[in-house]
């Protein structure tokens, strides 16, 4: 097994690479952003990973107190992977500012289909504005194209999902991208008209300001 990389260094750059800088790390952390994830789960969405190599990366996380494993009983009994309260608090604007940062990095929106994990990103939550969710307490549930993305908003950051949601999203990856960097305001407009929202209408008129996804 490779020894961890470790830059020796008392400065907080370096200390965070030596949590967060080992290949895979964001990627794994990007994965449980969307909620609970199982081994398998990882893997599959990981293509090219050693299953040793995933193994011993979630094991640095939880060590590092930065993603929680859980056995849920009978009838489930499954391992889930989640992030802790303190890899929301931490990591979470960690990979945003990565995603902004590969964001005009992006294939062209009409050159293939986007995935639910993307529509999610970069299509949602890329959106979020602390200052625009001021006083929003909510958990949010957003289905996209099959696949369920559930957290909450509380005092002004996200987090992870607390109890019953009380505004769903329903939409297709390609209209929650299309909607946020579609190449005109029609193309914008017209995407974002195709996204449901279900929900209280003051609660909803929240989550459009927080998320900068005007009615």
């Amino acid at each position: 097994m490779a020894s961890r990389r470790n830059y020796n260094q008392n400065c907080p750059i370096a200390r965070g690479l030596d949590v967060l800088g080992e290949r895979w790390t964001l990627l794994i952390l990007r994965e449980l952003v969307g909620g609970p994830r199982r081994y398998g789960d990882l893997r599959d969405a990981l293509p090219g990973i050693a299953t040793n190599l995933l193994a011993e990366r979630l094991k640095e996380l939880q060590e590092a107190g930065v993603i929680d494993r859980t056995d849920l009983p009978a009838p489930i009994g499954r391992t889930v992977y989640t992030l802790s309260d303190m890899g929301w608090q931490r990591v979470l604007p960690v990979l945003r500012s990565f995603a902004w940062f590969g964001l005009d990095r992006l294939d062209p929106i009409g050159d293939g289909p986007a995935s639910p994990l993307n529509g999610f990103l970069a299509g949602f939550l890329l959106g979020f504005d602390s200052g625009g969710a001021a006083g929003l307490e909510a958990t949010i549930r957003i289905e996209i194209d099959g696949r369920r993305f559930e957290f909450a908003v509380t005092q002004g950051r996200l987090a992870g999902a607390r109890g019953e949601p009380s505004v769903t999203l329903t939409a297709s990856a390609a209209d929650l991208v299309t909607a946020r960097l579609g190449p005109s305001e029609a193309k914008r407009k017209a995407a974002l008209r195709r996204v449901e929202f279900k929900g209280d209408p003051e609660a909803v008129r929240a989550v459009r300001q927080a998320f900068a996804l005007p009615a």
